[in-house]
């Protein structure tokens, strides 16, 4: 009788320790890939649309740092009270970022795209060029000409201290559902 007593707390610990890891593991999970966020505007098209929610890793960039052509989730100016900002990574810290002749310049040479954006009829701040200090990006939303990125004061460069998370995946509308490019 006693044998089989222990038998059965032995169980119910052993369940219960169980049921502890899976869900600290979901947990995990959801804190570092599946905090989700929604597109505001246009900015983004075509790669993202207005209202599109998309998934978040914010576990990359404790370990590394954003890569041009990232697609990043940020607070403008840091502002904890600011939407939430979808924009790509352009200019990476150190690199002076220049638009002209509708053209992007990084130090000097100018940026070929893999994809085919049009050309830039506001160069905005960038005119004259911006040179990023340590853990400062440069972001351009994909509607270069509509898009409040870092051409206007209103979002600047962004820190790296501001950065929520790389964009990975987006969760809805269905007919937009997938990873992203």
């Amino acid at each position: 009788m006693k044998k089989k007593k222990k038998s059965v707390i032995r169980n119910i610990l052993l369940w219960t320790f169980e049921i502890l890891v899976v869900i600290l593991f979901a947990y995990v999970v959801v804190y570092f890939f599946g905090q989700t966020r929604t597109n505001i505007g246009q900015s983004m098209d075509t790669t993202l649309s207005g209202g599109d929610t998309v998934l978040l890793n914010t576990l990359v960039y404790q370990f590394g740092s954003p890569e041009r052509g990232d697609v990043i989730a940020f607070k403008p100016n840091g502002s904890s009270t600011a939407y939430t900002s979808i924009k790509r990574v352009i200019g990476l810290p150190g690199e002076t970022v220049q638009i002209k002749d509708g053209m992007i310049y990084i130090d000097g040479a100018v940026y070929l795209e893999e994809k085919s954006y049009p050309a830039i009829t506001n160069a905005g701040m960038a005119e004259d060029g911006i040179t990023l200090g340590d853990r400062e990006y440069f972001v351009l939303g994909d509607n270069r000409n509509n898009s409040e990125d870092s051409r206007f004061a209103d979002v600047g460069v962004v820190k790296s201290d501001y950065i929520e998370g790389k964009v990975w995946f987006v969760l809805s509308p269905s007919e937009h559902r997938g990873f992203l490019d």
